[in-house]
């Protein structure tokens, strides 16, 4: 017995130095019974979904080409560093709230079961499961390319989900080649490192995310009770709360004082300083919309950051190193060369009803003195019911009628006109006001071609620079200091000297000229962003645009747990 015990003990021993010996360097018959198992897997799978452990997976073309082009050999086993790889691939997996992304859809508790069934049998031939390392091998695949694919270019097509308001140039993102590169190179997590954004204001975006997941973690700030508004010097036990809100969001360096009821000193500075990145009047006093700022939980402003890490993933890598960027829900535009802000100014956008898109393009030249030709909505909804209620409106706002076609360009005579039977799409001309100061446009028009319509210009109506939310426009954007902005774009060309530029600016009649550098132009929508001087600003959302990205990306959770279906159910299971 003690003989046959001794032996029972050798084999056993054997057979762990040689799992030892496979699991480092698995044998070459041990390599292609796992590539069979992936064939056989992949060639059983329908054309959308393949059925690995107990799960369906939806199947992307992108993985199908990659092992076909690899003739189906295992991706995470085989190599020395293979387990390595895929333990530092679940690791950004696992981390995928960083970048303010969801996991659902990885199958990362089919995927721990599985290493841990493969890691309990050992790779030697009679411990080996084959099959199990085919499926844990797909699925990591599967996992990287869709990690991958969010990570660089987003979880959803703004296109589809902003039909008509949004046209964005999507990064094109090649996941196979990305695969490849990380198992050839060994480098799982520079190659996903390289797929993100790379520009300072996502990272520093990311960062300001993880510190408020921190606040969330420790219960979050201290709701503020309602109550009087809130004035320098006077006293207010709830003062002492807003000490502690306030110092929780970093808006003020100590959260004790002598007199904590006392609203003076340090606490009305740090209002200011969170009123001015919340985009509210920096007067210092908490009222009604400051308190409603206050008392946004750090949930909500936690999600408003990952809706807008998802916006900075849908636009284009390079910006270019000259560019003007025009915040839509900052009501703002930046000129920035190098990096570097060299010029900002309030703006006006469309109103809700007729919204400002978000697009990118070039602008290649201005047009001072401009006519302003009336949109046909406009011209529909205002200007007719205008002109029947009024025949002397025409002449008396600085309109004509310029015909589509025929011989003479001359102006048609409002007397020609039925005015009872006119409508925008019947209409026998351009409806456009002359220039001048009466002349929305104001004295010079920002042209990037486009079939939208959409461009920068001047306005007459200075007052409206001075609200707070600056929705007035019919969508273009309206540029408070627009010979500024002239100024510079043509100082690059010195006939435009300073006399030339004015005379230009209040000439009766237009005149075009071509940029000699033309400049990027992108008009964009982040209601949370991280500025210049590294300090976290939130804006309210004037389009809705954020609550319909936050539902559809909802949506696409669940429907990623739902893809997650049991065997039992894709294939029916019949009731006693």
């Amino acid at each position: 017995m003690k003989l046959v015990a001794s032996r029972l003990i050798v084999a056993g021993l054997f057979v762990l130095m040689m799992a030892a010996v496979v699991r480092a360097a698995p044998s070459e018959p041990v390599v292609r019974l796992v590539a069979d198992q992936i064939e056989d897997l992949l060639g059983r799978a329908t054309q959308e979904q393949v059925f690995l452990g107990d799960a369906w997976l939806p199947l992307f073309d992108q993985v199908r080409q990659f092992y076909q082009e690899r003739d189906f050999a295992a991706v995470w086993f085989g190599e020395s560093h293979s387990a390595e790889q895929a333990s530092v691939l679940m690791q950004f997996l696992r981390a995928a709230e960083e970048d303010g992304l969801h996991s659902q859809g990885y199958h990362l508790g089919l995927i721990e079961q599985l290493r841990s069934q493969v890691d309990d049998y050992g790779y030697h031939e009679v411990l080996f499961d084959s099959l199990a390392v085919a499926q844990l091998d797909l699925l990591l695949s599967h996992a990287f390319v869709l990690h991958a694919s969010r990570l660089s270019v987003g979880q959803v097509d703004p296109n589809e989900l902003y039909a008509g308001e949004w046209r964005a140039r999507l990064r094109r993102t090649d996941v196979v080649a990305a695969l490849n590169m990380a198992v050839q190179s060994g480098d799982v997590a520079g190659v996903l490192h390289d797929l993100a954004p790379a520009g300072s204001e996502y990272l520093h975006l990311r960062e300001e995310l993880q510190r408020y997941r921190l606040i969330q973690r420790v219960g979050g700030w201290p709701r503020v009770p309602e109550g009087e508004i809130l004035r320098r010097g006077g006293t207010d036990p709830r003062v002492a709360v807003l000490r502690q809100r306030l110092w929780m969001s970093g808006d003020l360096v100590a959260p004790d004082a002598e007199y904590p009821q006392l609203y003076q000193g340090d606490i009305v500075a740090a209002v200011v300083r969170f009123q001015r990145r919340h985009g509210l009047s920096p007067d210092g006093a908490v009222g009604p919309k400051t308190l409603a700022e206050l008392n946004r939980s750090v949930e909500e402003r936690i999600r408003q950051m990952e809706l807008n890490l998802e916006r900075r993933r849908w636009l284009p890598e390079d910006l270019g190193s000259r560019h003007i960027i025009v915040n839509i829900a900052d009501f703002s535009l930046q000129v920035v060369e190098q990096g570097r802000v060299v010029m900002h100014m309030p703006v006006v956008v469309g109103t809700t009803r007729r919204k400002t898109p978000v697009f990118s393009g070039r602008m290649t030249y201005l047009e001072f003195a401009p006519y302003w030709g009336v949109p046909p909505t406009i011209l529909q909804q205002d200007k007719l019911p205008r002109i029947r209620a009024d025949r002397g409106y025409l002449d008396a706002n600085h309109y004509e009628i310029i015909p589509w076609r025929g011989p003479s360009r001359d102006p048609i005579h409002p007397s020609e006109i039925d005015w009872q039977r006119a409508t925008a799409r019947t209409f026998p001309g351009l409806l456009r006001q002359r220039p001048g100061p009466w002349n929305p446009l104001g004295q010079v028009k920002f042209m990037f071609p486009n079939d939208l319509d959409i461009y920068l210009h001047d306005s007459p109506d200075r007052h409206l620079f001075n609200r707070r939310e600056r929705t007035f426009s019919s969508g273009c954007i309206r540029v408070e200091r627009a010979a500024d902005l002239a100024q510079y774009l043509l100082e690059d060309q010195p006939a435009w000297d300073c006399d030339r530029l004015h005379r230009a600016l209040n000439a009766s009649e237009p005149k075009q000229v071509t940029l000699r550098r033309p400049i990027a132009v992108h008009l964009v929508y982040f209601t949370a962003w991280v500025d210049n001087h590294g300090v976290v600003q939130f804006r309210s959302d004037p389009y809705q645009r954020d609550n319909v990205l936050a539902v559809a990306l909802d949506q696409q959770r669940n429907l990623s747990v739902q893809t997650a279906s049991f065997k039992h159910t894709a294939e029916g299971d019949v009731g006693n």
